[in-house]
């Protein structure tokens, strides 16, 4: 049941509607990668510095200097109904100023019931006829990060995406779209970072499968295929800074605060007809830079209780801890929906492996 009611909000939400620019469009990639980011509740944009940053912000490439680095993540939604993976590999070029990446994501639920073909035309039901499929996200990003006119202080970065989304045989997608990010390494220690992802909107174009997707009972047509083909997903920005404080020869803190805007009226905080904005901050303690031990929150929303009918706010906690030994780190996170006291959590893990590290 949980499996066709989530085809059924995927299925709807991505190609039903009428619009063609869509307010929750290629959501998948604004998840993030790497349980050290997910652990702060995203508060990684300025101080993201390894494999895991296209996710976050591409410049954050640079902060790999010495040898190449590999990452895998895996994590589970909803008790397991939906899975989401990650890898990724980043080497920097010889001129040492620049850095190389390429990222595979995907999210996807398996074994959903097909239940299109249960009742026949004369409306008698047929349990054979029920099958199963998946519906899946694909992306494949291509980063380049550098220093522009080699100012150490400055660093730019650039994703290059490919998008791919499939819904069994009755539809699936390709699209396309570029994300930029930018660091600022100021004097006093504070970085300032900034990433506008789908920088020139991302669009999706649709083929949908009109004989899996329609039947005909009694003579009437349900599941009638969509009109609109094309989707196309608007740009968000997320701005954060974050300064590292030395608490003793063995203890460092390393907080972060920002903004996530969305340019489309949504059920933030701040919420207007142009934007809506919803903070977040995060926090990382590290200890020898061996054991790490992180919190976050973010994704604040006004919503409504069904019920009594009373507002109230709503915001998804998180945590995680992580573990770095010689050139390899293995990060676990937890996270709560946040939907109104949810019980439901997600947990992820990532490994990486930074080959810097190994031989130094």
């Amino acid at each position: 049941m949980k499996k066709n009611l989530l085809f059924i909000l995927i299925f709807y939400g991505c190609i039903l509607q009428a619009q063609i620019i869509r307010k929750y469009s290629n959501e998948f990639l604004n998840i993030g990668a790497g349980a050290r980011g997910l652990g702060m509740g995203g508060a990684v944009i300025s101080n993201q510095n390894d494999v895991y940053s296209p996710m976050w912000n591409p410049a954050g490439l640079m902060g790999i200097d010495r040898d190449y680095q590999v990452a895998a993540m895996h994590a589970e939604y909803f008790e397991s109904i939906a899975k989401y993976d990650y890898i990724a590999f980043a080497k920097p070029l010889d001129s040492k100023n620049a850095v190389f990446a390429v990222s595979i994501v995907r999210l996807g639920v398996d074994n959903i019931l097909n239940t299109t073909q249960l009742i026949d035309s004369e409306g008698n039901i047929d349990y054979d006829k029920i099958t199963s499929f998946s519906a899946s996200d694909y992306a494949a990003l291509v980063s380049f990060a550098f220093h522009p006119g080699g100012n150490q202080r400055l660093d730019l970065g650039v994703n290059a995406k490919i998008v791919y989304r499939n819904i069994g045989k009755f539809a699936s997608g390709y699209g396309f779209g570029f994300d930029l990010g930018a660091i600022y390494h100021a004097e006093n220690g504070v970085n300032f970072g900034g990433m506008l992802r789908d920088a020139t909107t991302t669009v999706n174009f649709w083929t949908v499968n009109q004989k899996e997707l329609s039947t005909i009972v009694n003579g009437q047509e349900f599941n009638p295929a969509p009109t609109d083909k094309l989707e196309i997903t608007m740009p968000k920005l997320n701005i954060g800074a974050s300064k590292n404080f030395d608490l003793n020869r063995d203890l460092s803190l390393l907080p972060e605060v920002g903004i996530n805007v969305d340019f489309a009226k949504t059920a933030a905080l701040i919420s207007t007809d142009f934007a809506s904005i919803t903070p977040y901050a995060g926090a990382e303690l590290k200890f020898q830079d061996m054991i790490f031990v992180r919190l976050g929150v973010n994704q604040f929303q006004n919503i409504t209780d069904i019920e009594s009918l009373k507002r109230k706010v709503s915001f998804q906690p998180s945590g995680g801890i992580g573990i770095k030994y010689r050139g390899l780190t293995l990060d676990y996170a937890i996270t709560n929906s946040g939907i109104s006291g949810s019980n439901f959590y997600s947990n992820f893990f990532s490994l990486k492996l930074d080959m810097g590290d190994f031989r130094n």
